[in-house]
């Protein structure tokens, strides 16, 4: 049996639950039987993207738990950062051309 935490972060208020699984056992399997989806119905899993302590895993499905992971659960992004970070300096650029 191998024992790890499983993670998961909302708007407003965090979860941490530890959970005890079969060696072998992958990251989704580990999620599922952590029972946090009870906590957060609106979560869908399966579509959420999993990491071990900030690194996100590639194939969830295929990694096997090892002793001591922490498993996160990523929430999917709201905005591309990328196009909030060209909006913010379009603005900035645009208040800079009207004070001149």
């Amino acid at each position: 049996m191998v024992e790890v935490e499983v993670v998961y972060a909302d708007e407003d208020r965090q979860v941490l639950l530890a959970v005890t699984v079969p060696a072998g056992t992958n990251l989704r399997a580990a999620v599922q039987a952590s029972g946090i989806a009870a906590q957060f119905p609106q979560l869908v899993l399966p579509e959420c993207a999993l990491g071990i302590f900030g690194k996100v895993v590639a194939n969830p499905e295929l990694h096997a738990v090892q002793p001591g992971d922490r498993i996160e659960i990523y929430r999917p992004l709201l905005a591309d950062p990328k196009e909030v970070r060209r909006l913010r300096a379009a603005k900035a650029a645009l208040a800079r051309q009207q004070n001149s």
